[in-house]
């Protein structure tokens, strides 16, 4: 099957993001160059479904330059960058994906790059997986196992592992100390509020700043707010990392309460209907909401679009509603990943660390998959430090090391 994109005269531009992502991912380029030699993937397919971005391409030309044969498409049809995947079809990679895409055509992307065989899955939000396990059961076999890279689709696989319906091992990259303490909070902290500023050109420093999800997302974005100057509001059900969010400097309440006194919202909970047609009736005129969650429901867009008397766009990635009360309120993105389907998506040294994770995991999975008995399982520590470790290293950083005896003194029996 051919690639599926929209212009591949656009090649050129995506050559361009995706060498700077490359001249600034120290990892991944130190291990193009150990698979260019040693080929772990040499006679395997992998199918990748990851935002089609310039940092989600060179990770398709890592694994590629370690003899995988890829199939990518993208996780949102708002994320993918045209440009970028003619770049990666132009390099001789399949690609099914362009910007844009409806419901039908980004499902028949999936559909596409899955029916190829992959013996390897690399999956952001789970698409991928659940198509396999609903659709393309006869594929399974042939599956070493995957990758998952978001919270929400850990959450999905988690579901699908306590039912007993997972068929073949994945592992949760999420979980990674690697990914998820600077992906999650580093990364989504800076890349939302990019988003968010380039699209909307309004100070955040002095506005109130609501946050809905304390988790690993949630602090980045809220640390992120806090240090623009905004008075920050956090809503959650953990009472844990409520208690944690208040201790952190931060204001916590419900969003029934947040709702009246927001001037922009940012949900990140992986939950649906965060926000729903209660909390928008009470708002204040101009609020402005954007999600940073993997899917498009955490704000109830639906119950929204049911109760406007009036919508209209503001401008590029920015729709009015004007409600029955007669205020206007502005959603970003049409609800979707604001940093992805309204900016550029995570800082490349960032994604450097999460992306060296997901090769290394599939090259695991190809030296283990077979092996593996339990469906779901964390990155292997020593995968996790060795990326460490080599991050620090281009950091220039150096740490200290256990002399023998301290070995001895930690590991010696208290008995």
């Amino acid at each position: 099957m051919s690639s599926e994109i929209r212009d591949i005269n656009l090649a050129e531009s995506g050559e361009q993001k995706i060498e700077w992502v490359r001249r600034n991912c120290d990892l991944l380029r130190m291990l193009e160059e150990e698979f260019s030699q040693s080929k772990p993937f040499a006679g395997k397919k992998v199918t990748l479904s990851v935002h089609l971005e310039a940092k989600t391409a060179y990770l398709c030309k890592v694994l590629a330059a370690g003899g995988a044969e890829m199939y990518v498409t993208g996780s949102n049809p708002l994320s993918t960058q045209d440009d970028v995947a003619a770049a990666l079809v132009k390099a001789g990679l399949e690609v099914h994906a362009w910007y844009g895409a409806t419901e039908e055509e980004y499902n028949a992307h999936i559909r596409a790059v899955l029916s190829a065989g992959p013996n390897i899955i690399i999956d952001d939000g789970g698409d991928l997986v659940h198509m396999v396990h609903t659709e393309m059961q006869e594929l399974i076999p042939n599956i070493l196992g995957g990758c998952e890279e978001t919270t929400t689709g850990i959450i999905r696989l988690e579901a699908m592992n306590r039912a007993g319906d997972l068929k073949f091992p994945m592992i949760r990259v999420n979980n990674a100390q690697c990914k998820h303490f600077f992906d999650n909070r580093y990364g989504t902290g800076q890349s939302v509020w990019d988003g968010v500023m380039r699209t909307t050109n309004l100070i955040v420093a002095g506005k109130n700043v609501v946050v809905a999800g304390y988790g690993w997302c949630g602090k980045g974005v809220a640390m992120r707010a806090k240090g623009l100057g905004a008075k920050v509001i956090v809503t959650e059900i953990n009472p844990v990392r409520a208690i944690e969010a208040v201790m952190d400097g931060f204001e916590v309440m419900p969003m029934k309460e947040a709702a009246k006194i927001g001037d922009f919202f940012v949900t990140v909970t992986g939950c649906d209907k965060v926000i729903d047609e209660e909390d928008f009736a009470v708002m204040k005129e101009g609020a402005i909401l954007c999600n940073a969650g993997h899917f498009d429901c955490e704000i109830d867009m639906a119950g929204l679009r049911k109760i406007a008397v009036e919508t209209k766009e503001m401008r590029k990635n920015i729709m009015g509603y004007k409600l029955p009360t007669g205020q206007w309120i502005f959603v970003l993105a049409e609800g979707r990943l604001v940093n992805l389907a309204a900016g550029d998506g995570h800082p490349a040294e960032i994604m450097d660390m999460s992306f060296a994770i997901q090769a290394l995991s599939a090259k695991y999975l190809v030296e283990h998959g077979r092996e593996m008995t339990e469906m779901l399982i964390d990155v292997p520590v020593e995968i996790d430090e060795d990326v460490a470790a080599r991050k620090l290293r281009f950091m220039g950083k150096e740490i200290d090391t256990l002399t023998a005896e301290q070995e001895a003194y930690l590991n010696k029996s208290l008995v």
